[in-house]
């Protein structure tokens, strides 16, 4: 769909452009390019897909579940305050772009509070405390 566009949008403005009778550029180079420049760009994007498929180049390093429960551990103990330690492990479950982190934070006194946290992309993109 994407080559459509570009040949509708290309086709468009070659017919708006002035000729010019020194340069001479048969539509079909131009479309053709057009379309060969799409197609490169997608198998590249699909190529960087498949080696990286939940981390995205410039993002977090967090790279596998576990990594995903220790992060999330940690941004909970952070809000929750000086006191706050983990109870048990976090679950992590695996989504389409990273995970869900679902966990328990309590405090010496005794009580808890569970967390529910997303990692996406490689970094931690929010986290609920629910009390």
């Amino acid at each position: 769909m994407k080559a459509n566009v570009t040949l509708i949008i290309m086709a468009g403005f070659l017919l708006a452009a002035p000729i010019d009778a020194q340069i001479v550029t048969p539509p079909r180079d131009v479309i053709g390019a057009a379309i060969v420049s799409d197609i490169a760009r997608d198998r590249q994007a699909e190529r960087e897909a498949r080696r990286q498929p939940y981390a995205t180049p410039g993002h977090g390093p967090i790279a596998s579940a576990a990594a995903a429960g220790d992060a999330c551990a940690a941004k909970a103990r952070q809000q929750a305050g000086p006191n706050a330690a983990l109870v048990g492990r976090p679950v992590a479950s695996s989504m389409s772009t990273g995970w869900e982190v679902e966990g328990n934070i309590g405090f010496p006194d005794g009580g808890s509070i569970p967390f529910i946290c997303s990692v996406r992309n490689g970094s931690v993109t929010g986290i609920i405390l629910r009390q």
